[in-house]
């Protein structure tokens, strides 16, 4: 088990950028796979991406290609989702979420599959 906690939140315009952090302590980082996920005000928690713990493969959700980013650098324990081209609909708190040494496939967008969950961190997007 490690412990993760989120930062890099905060207002932006739509059009701008943002790079949130995930920071983790405690068990080795490097074996773990580490996932992003938002919720919205109103609305069910949501997959954004997954990076697996090999480095070698990420899955993002459909809204959020080609603009969001996901990367790790496991010397500083650190998983990173790079956010341009920012929408209102972005606009969410954002978790990170991650468990040890799981085999990659799709499964890996479902939330109770995780184990270790950080605090979140706001996301605001204005127009």
């Amino acid at each position: 088990q490690v412990q993760l906690v989120e930062s890099g939140g905060g207002l932006v315009q739509a059009g701008g950028s943002l790079r949130l952090s995930c920071a983790a302590s405690g068990r080795s980082f490097s074996t773990y796979t580490v996932g992003w996920f938002r919720q919205a005000p109103g609305k069910e928690r949501e997959f954004v991406a997954v990076i697996h713990w090999s480095g070698g493969n990420t899955y993002y959700t459909n809204s959020v290609k080609g603009r969001f980013t996901i990367s790790r650098d496991n010397a500083n324990n650190t998983v990173y989702l790079q956010m341009n081209s920012l929408k209102t609909e972005d606009t969410a708190v954002y978790f990170c979420a991650a468990e040890e040494m799981i085999k990659w496939s799709l499964s890996l967008t479902i939330a109770t599959i995780y184990g270790c969950w950080g605090q979140g961190t706001q996301v605001t997007v204005s127009s």
